[in-house]
């Protein structure tokens, strides 16, 4: 694969459920090799982002490529590739998990028997059991399966944990999508999800959307540089001074504290000024991030 072609490239999509506007003017674009987040709000476009360029929706504006193809005209080779979990998984209700996994693999050119088997052994799945007895959540855990075994160059991932129990999605988020990585450095994650937190040691660079708009595409690290929360706790109740620059400030007695974008190292010197007791600075967490940008 050529590292400089970008796995998935979106340039200025647009789409509209009648008068609803689900993505305005939309760019992305993901690295190879990389654990991709794409955050937003419920209705902020994340999945109709992924139905273009899963060649479920057809693009009204735009431009979709995935591994630079078009996903519209070389569906087969694009979707050979990649492995897709939505946020709501369905199988044939009669099969059992066996009949799944078995009817599933013979559509790939290659499936990981050993995976299949550590992975149904992890997640305690009775590979008898009728698909149509399963819990939503036993049922992710069956797709996750599915999209992993044929090792794909692109896993692309909606919402893949909003089924699971805390552990199984703290379980799977750790073990399985870092298992995936760890077996080839040169595979690509694409994921979709609000549980932004439970994501934060795995993402490499994300963007956030909102209201079908690319908001803020950073990687992970810069975004921590960028983004800081100070503490300032003063010896009596600090005179009001200004702070119109912070995205959020919060007064409570003798203490303040403001999250700044891009600007800490001015907003300490400002607080330092004022001799507190006790000054620190720290780096948001990425769904801190998210939260202070839509605000």
């Amino acid at each position: 694969m050529n590292t400089a072609t970008p796995v998935v490239q979106i340039e200025n999509l647009s789409y509209s459920y009648g008068t609803a506007e689900a993505l305005d003017n939309f760019t992305l674009s993901v690295p190879p090799g990389k654990c991709y987040g794409l955050f937003g709000r419920n209705g902020a476009g994340k999945t109709t982002t992924m139905k273009c360029l899963l060649n479920l929706l057809q693009p009204q504006k735009g431009q979709v490529r995935v591994f630079g193809l078009d996903p519209a005209k070389a569906e087969v080779a694009v979707k050979r590739r990649l492995a897709y979990v939505p946020d709501q998984v369905a199988f044939y209700p009669w099969m059992t998990v066996r009949e799944t996994l078995d009817y599933l693999a013979s559509f790939r050119d290659q499936w990981n028997a050993d995976t299949e088997r550590e992975l149904l052994g992890r997640f305690h799945l009775d590979v008898s059991k009728k698909a149509g007895a399963l819990s939503k959540g036993q049922r992710t855990q069956l797709g996750l399966i599915a999209a992993i075994c044929p090792e794909p160059d692109l896993l692309v991932l909606d919402e893949p944990t909003s089924g699971l129990d805390p552990i199984v999605r703290r379980e799977f988020i750790e073990t399985v999508i870092g298992a995936y990585q760890e077996g080839n450095p040169g595979r690509t994650i694409l994921v979709s999800t609000h549980l932004i937190a439970e994501f934060e040691g795995l993402i490499d660079a994300f963007t956030i959307v909102d209201r079908g708009r690319a908001i803020v595409a950073l990687d992970a690290d810069q975004a921590r540089e960028r983004y800081k929360k100070i503490r300032a706790r003063f010896a009596a109740p600090p005179p009001d001074f200004d702070l119109s620059d912070a995205l959020r400030v919060r007064r409570e007695g003798r203490e303040i504290e403001v999250v700044v974008d891009g600007a800490s190292a001015s907003m300490m010197q400002r607080f330092r000024e004022r001799n507190p007791e006790d000054l620190s600075a720290e780096a948001l967490t990425l769904e801190e991030i998210f939260v202070a940008t839509l605000q």
